[in-house]
């Protein structure tokens, strides 16, 4: 015997009772993910991070703790999966790919290429790039204030920054004239940004002598080529280099060269100074659009926002190994000076 369904006091059975169905897997298509998670298995984020969990051990805090403060508990209510692509570019596709696999309800990148990777091999999953370079000009999102699509998240323009940089670091090495420029010229930032410095130091009458790589066993042959040529180094940023910000900082260091580095991160490991935005705080605005992602916002109708705050990071223990005095005036800029 079949059962009989009633909806508004008519029975419901047979063709009316397969649209009934299909009227209420509409509905709940239409869903936040967070009301659905209510009903069924927590969402899942996919976190693809360019390094190491070590690397970005304060990046990935900033974001889970956000993400509490916003009432989603990892293991209780939502799942993070995390995958590292230990700074090679090629693991990009393979997580990006995985993630899709697993169905993942909304991707977190940091960084141009993962952030491609990721749109590329699922289209229709919400992806927050908690840092990109020129998301415009790379074709992530059709415009900043109305990104469309699948994505959105903080654009950092590294190259506008690199006028600002040079400055603080001609305060912090007088007289220099020779300066070398690192970076990774299969990364598409990395060589906007390594023009860009280029272009400046040499309206500033600098030589410049560029260290280009492409992976991580040409760090040590580029410093080899510019033994003698340079006294200060400006570092663009990228997953390549932050995977290897020891080795770079360290071979600097012999080579008694002060560093311009693009994070933090690097004076921890013994550069000069950096200055640039904070990312454990762009993860954790990433989180913000997180949870509004999982509480029912499209993605593309998310602003792209663009830092406003920026640290000037100096390591004194490092400028005193270089036998360099950092003017007093920028240690009282500074938002932090390690001694």
């Amino acid at each position: 015997m079949v059962r009989q369904t009633h909806w508004e006091g008519k029975s419901v059975s047979g063709m009316r009772r397969r649209e009934f169905v299909t009227l209420l897997g509409g509905a709940a298509a239409a869903w936040p993910i967070a009301a659905r998670a209510q009903q069924a298995k927590p969402p899942m984020i996919g976190f693809m991070g360019e390094s190491t969990p070590e690397g970005q051990r304060q990046w990935v805090s900033a974001f889970v703790q956000r993400l509490s403060e916003r009432g989603w508990t990892e293991g209780r209510n939502i799942a993070i999966e995390y995958r590292w692509a230990e700074g090679r570019n090629e693991r990009f596709a393979e997580i990006a790919a995985e993630f899709a696999r697993q169905k993942v309800d909304v991707t977190v990148t940091s960084g141009t290429a993962p952030t491609l990777a990721a749109k590329r091999a699922a289209p229709d999953v919400p992806i927050v790039f908690a840092v990109a370079s020129d998301p415009v000009g790379n074709a992530l999102v059709a415009s900043l204030a109305r990104p469309g699509g699948n994505v959105t998240g903080f654009s950092i323009q590294q190259t506008d920054l690199a006028a600002k940089k040079l400055a603080l670091l001609r305060e912090s090495v007088p007289d220099f004239r020779r300066l070398a420029v690192m970076a990774n010229v299969g990364s598409p930032a990395g060589v906007l940004e390594m023009g860009e410095v280029r272009a400046t130091a040499r309206s500033l009458g600098l030589e410049v002598a560029p260290l280009e790589i492409r992976r991580s066993e040409d760090i040590a042959p580029a410093f080899e080529a510019v033994r003698g040529r340079a006294e200060a180094l400006y570092i663009c940023g990228d997953a390549l280099i932050t995977n290897n910000r020891l080795q770079i900082i360290t071979l600097a260091l012999g080579a008694r060269l002060a560093t311009m580095c693009p994070s933090r991160e690097h004076v921890d490991a013994g550069g000069l100074m950096s200055y640039g935005p904070s990312f454990p705080y762009l993860h954790g605005r990433a989180a913000d659009y997180v949870d509004k992602i999982l509480h029912g916002v499209k993605p593309g109708d998310i602003p792209v926002e663009q830092p406003t705050k920026f640290e000037l990071v100096i390591n004194l223990k490092t400028a005193k190994a270089l036998g360099l005095d950092v003017p007093v005036h920028l240690q009282q800029l500074a938002d932090e000076v390690i001694e």
